[in-house]
């Protein structure tokens, strides 16, 4: 088989007026070769099967079964050839899909970029755009387990966003960030479009469930659902979820608690995000100018009073972690598992037990200051129980510490002597196990006198 730089110094060779011989001995290949690559018989790059196509009977029937159902596995398909009379291996059934392009793309299920795209208008002040983001491998000292999840929200007309970690997709997890990426925002656009998230409506109608209909009220907006397989609908903030995703979380360390990493992810929407620069009607500016001259709404002066609740473990020191500080509880719940509730725009929590008791109330204190928050009558408590603890302990044990019996397991050592000793009859002598070689000798001489 000739290559292309040979097939085309053999075309001009020819063309010359060599004649086939000549090329054929400077070319060191047979006349019939020459000849075949001159009339166009052979291709180069192309070799021609020495005999039958083996694949050639089965090829309408794959064609007709990927028409069918162009997701259909190579291996069930296989299957099916088998039964056929197929005979080669499944390496062999791949090759000739590929090879052949007999697997047709399917249409509906083309992503966004493979099917025409509709402009969708977005004006000044008029939707903000919703979606979780699920983190996955967040810092184990977080305790949320093997997932953490940003909430975000973007202006659709700017591109200005904000984002919010839970450790749930609960809906008071979700009004919660509502509310505070909006007064981060600066207010409330007139529309909320959502994808089909249940804590929102009823993923199957779309429709909006009554929960959060009040939500909806209280801050005036009007709630958009999605459509349904039209994740491209609300474009502006699937973009922010890849950035915060690809741009922040990867590089969020280990040892930042869950504080530290909100703070990071305001600063990087603060300094990255809000820094890009969009075309407009006057020309480029970045999103931050842009998103100051759309017309939102003022927010309410109190959250939307919804009460959030979280587990916790209480440590040795009868303390609760929420939010980057640390609450006082009884000294009886030490290690065991509690809930804190806190009702949004209240300055209090409650640390309630798993029977549904209330055992603690403290005032909040500010997200991340670091403080212990604690009752007089906590530390009292504690401090008795502590004392308690130690003395009734005593001293612990040293590992290679001298401890011999004492009093009590000398008076049981000397009974069970005795119980022992009273066992035997007067009359009976402990038989002794010290072997007397003479006996054993005598009994030996009289073995051999009997012989």
């Amino acid at each position: 088989m000739l290559t292309w730089e040979e097939d085309v110094e053999i075309h001009a060779l020819h063309k010359r007026g060599w004649t086939i011989s000549a090329i054929a001995r400077h070319t060191g290949r047979n006349r019939r070769t020459i000849r075949n690559y001159l009339n166009g018989t052979t291709t180069p790059g192309v070799r021609k099967p020495t005999g039958e196509d083996p694949f050639e009977p089965f090829i309408d029937y794959v064609a007709a079964r990927l028409t069918e159902d162009p997701h259909l596995w190579a291996r069930t398909l296989c299957d099916e050839l088998e039964d056929l009379g197929y005979t080669a291996s499944y390496q062999t059934l791949t090759r000739q899909i590929r090879q052949r392009k007999l697997r047709p793309v399917c249409q509906a299920c083309a992503c966004a970029t493979d099917r025409p795209n509709a402009v969708i208008e977005h004006p000044p002040g008029e939707e903000t755009q919703w979606d979780w983001v699920e983190l996955p491998n967040p810092p184990e000292s977080w305790g949320w387990g093997k997932t953490a999840y940003l909430l975000v929200g973007s202006l659709a007309h700017s591109g200005r966003w904000r984002g919010v970690l839970a450790p749930a997709m609960t809906q008071p997890h979700l009004i919660d960030g509502l509310d505070r990426i909006c007064r981060e925002l600066g207010g409330l656009t007139r529309t909320w479009r959502f994808d089909r998230m249940a804590t929102v409506c009823h993923p199957d109608s779309g429709k909006v469930t009554a929960s959060f209909a009040g939500v909806a009220k209280y801050y005036g907006v009007v709630p958009a659902i999605c459509p349904p397989r039209a994740g491209n609908r609300k474009g502006v903030v699937e973009k922010a979820n890849h950035t915060a995703a690809q741009r922040w979380w990867r590089s969020v360390a280990d040892e930042l608690t869950v504080e530290q990493a909100q703070a990071s992810v305001d600063k990087f929407c603060t300094l990255r995000a809000d820094a890009r620069m969009r075309a407009t009607a006057d020309g480029k500016a970045s999103v931050l100018t842009v998103a100051a001259r759309e017309p939102l709404t003022p927010m309410p002066a109190d959250p939307y009073p919804v009460v959030i609740s979280e587990p916790r473990t209480v440590s040795r020191q009868a303390l609760v972690a929420y939010r980057g500080n640390r609450y006082s509880v009884p000294p009886e719940l030490a290690a065991a598992q509690v809930q804190v509730t806190r009702r949004l725009g209240d300055e209090v929590i409650d640390i309630v037990t798993a029977s549904q008791i209330t055992v603690a109330r403290h005032r909040l204190a500010p997200d991340g200051a670091g403080v212990i928050v604690r009752d007089h009558g906590h530390v009292h408590a504690l401090e008795q129980a502590a004392m308690a603890g130690a003395a009734a302990g005593g001293r612990p044990h040293r590992r290679k510490e001298r401890i011999p019996p004492g009093a009590d397991a000398r008076a049981a050592a000397e009974a069970l002597r005795t119980n022992t000793t009273d066992h035997h009859s007067p009359s009976t002598t402990p038989r002794s196990t010290v072997v007397d070689l003479a006996a054993y000798e005598r009994a030996a001489r009289g073995r051999n006198t009997l012989a």
